[in-house]
């Protein structure tokens, strides 16, 4: 006895096709997976003999072959038992038939309820693409399917439910899509209205959420690096469809998402601790998940307190940063990981953080602030766009009853900026100015004579390399289009090369 049905696996964000054949035959009582089965995967035999027993169903007396193809493609996970089960009820004629052209994933307790499990959204619409009319999913991971357009989604719940519904005589619960709309609650967010004076980390912020652009912060101990940089979702442009779905994937897989919630609207915000592994970082495991650095996709990744990270971590950075992704390899295999993120790090300018203070005394031996710098590897400072001055607030700016300009208000101008950069890029494989290519950064960058000039007057006297070159020019054009100018002007270069303050004064002295 014979029977086939379908599932969708998972490789990196993206799912692919996995048909699951069952054969039941005469001989000894024995249970064999094959297809490249991960440890989780032929532990599945156990789940499902306990699932079929404690539900009064038979569980076959014969040898049960189940067939996992792509044979040559490793299966990792539990998400296979729902449609073993199935297979083995058809095979066995407990359950007559299916609706056609259906897929199943989705883990069994050994009871027999369908339990949750990770990445439902990328199965979903790798299911659609594929052509299935059907998909089955567990309840819990419902909510994941409902901006999934073009497919039946049904909650299941336990395999009672499903045979039942199978058999005509019970209902699922069928996920009702809803069309995708950008929405934010600004009142989650914490106001810029509340930061006191740092008007010069203000705007060099706001440049950096127009352009998706990398920022560092140095200052001093409670100067207000932390703060400033807890209010960037506030002011960030809203995403696209395409870069709400992507980020969405990524936090399915990582078992990140909310059970209620279908969709990401906010960018993510990912503030993880110095102390984090590098693995933490990149990601990685038996099973290969996202680390932080691309739960951070199409988001912000902020690292307080950079030179505290070991500099392995802070070496993984470099790939991601530049590239846009992250390739994992380990022993189960490589994948690779969308990664394009703002990365805004803070830090103090020496270990004890008062070096260069108006008031308060450095207490760090001579040269103490090059050797603390030089935790960063050049290659990776060099790939922040701006570099930020944080200055220590004055008493008068404190002590003002005035509210600073508010996140919406500024958040006006961010989405107003990066529209002209959607509208740019269109048909490209990239959304802001951070992310141009050299060749578009040629083509896009245009100076006028004098910003030329500017340009070069500053590129000789810095000792700019060729990426800090293409940073300040494209930092350059992020703020002409917060101006609404289509050529870069005198005044837009000088801007962008005060945000190199790294390379004039701290590198130099290293």
């Amino acid at each position: 006895m014979f029977a086939k049905v379908y599932s969708i696996g998972l490789q990196g964000i993206d799912g692919y096709k996995v048909t699951v054949e069952a054969d039941i035959s005469g001989g000894l009582p024995k249970f064999e997976i094959v297809g490249l089965p991960d440890a989780a995967v032929k532990e599945s035999k156990e789940r499902v003999r306990a699932a079929l027993k404690n539900n009064h169903y038979d569980y076959p007396v014969s040898h049960i072959t189940i067939n996992l193809a792509p044979a040559d493609t490793k299966k990792e996970g539990p998400i296979y038992d729902l449609p073993m089960l199935v297979g083995i009820l058809l095979a066995s004629g407990q359950v007559k038939s299916i609706p056609e052209n259906s897929c199943f994933i989705g883990a069994l307790s050994l009871n027999g309820d369908v339990s949750d499990i990770n990445g439902v959204l990328p199965m979903a619409i790798k299911a659609r693409e594929e052509g299935f009319d059907n998909i089955f999913v567990p309840f819990g991971n419902a909510a994941e399917c409902r901006i999934v357009e073009g497919i039946n989604a049904y909650a299941v719940k336990n395999i009672q439910e499903l045979t039942q519904f199978f058999e005509g005589g019970g209902e699922l619960a069928k996920v009702e899509t809803v069309p995708y709309t950008f929405y934010e609650d600004m009142a989650a967010c914490e106001d810029f209205e509340d930061v006191k004076g740092q008007y010069d980390a203000r705007r060099a912020l706001e440049i950096a959420a127009a352009g998706g652009h990398n920022v560092l912060m140095v200052g001093a101990p409670g100067s207000g690096k932390s703060m400033l940089a807890k209010r960037i979702p506030s002011i960030l442009p809203n995403m696209t469809f395409d870069e709400a779905i992507e980020a969405t994937k990524i936090h399915s897989i990582a078992g990140e998402l909310p059970s209620d919630t279908e969709i990401l609207h906010r960018r993510p915000f990912r503030s993880p601790h110095h102390t984090i592994s590098p693995a933490g970082l990149s990601g990685g495991g038996t099973v290969i998940k996202p680390g932080e650095i691309s739960l951070a996709h199409n988001g912000v990744l902020f690292l307080d307190e950079l030179p505290e990270f070991s500099r392995q971590s802070m070496e993984i950075l470099r790939q991601p940063m530049e590239d846009g992704r992250i390739t994992i390899s380990r022993v189960s295999g490589s994948i690779t990981y969308p990664s394009r993120f703002m990365t805004i790090a803070a830090m103090n300018p020496c270990k004890c953080g008062f070096y260069g203070h108006p008031t308060k005394q450095c207490t760090c031996p001579p040269h103490a602030a090059e050797k603390y710098i030089s935790k960063i590897s050049y290659p990776l400072l060099d790939r922040f766009d701006i570099h930020v001055d944080v200055q220590s607030v004055e008493y008068d700016d404190l002590a003002s009853k005035e509210k600073g300009e508010c996140s919406a208000d500024i958040k006006k101008r961010v989405n107003a900026a990066r529209a002209l950069q959607l509208k740019r890029f269109e048909g490209a494989d990239i959304v802001c100015n951070a992310q141009m290519s050299p060749a578009q950064t040629r083509k896009f960058c245009l100076l006028t004579e004098e910003a030329q000039d500017t340009l070069k007057r500053a590129f000789e006297k810095l000792g700019l390399s060729a990426r800090a070159y293409d940073k300040v020019l494209r930092v350059s054009k992020t703020i002409a289009d917060l101006d609404g100018c289509d050529m870069i002007e005198t005044q837009h270069i000088l801007e962008a090369v005060q945000y190199r303050s790294l390379d004039r004064k701290y590198w130099k002295k290293a």
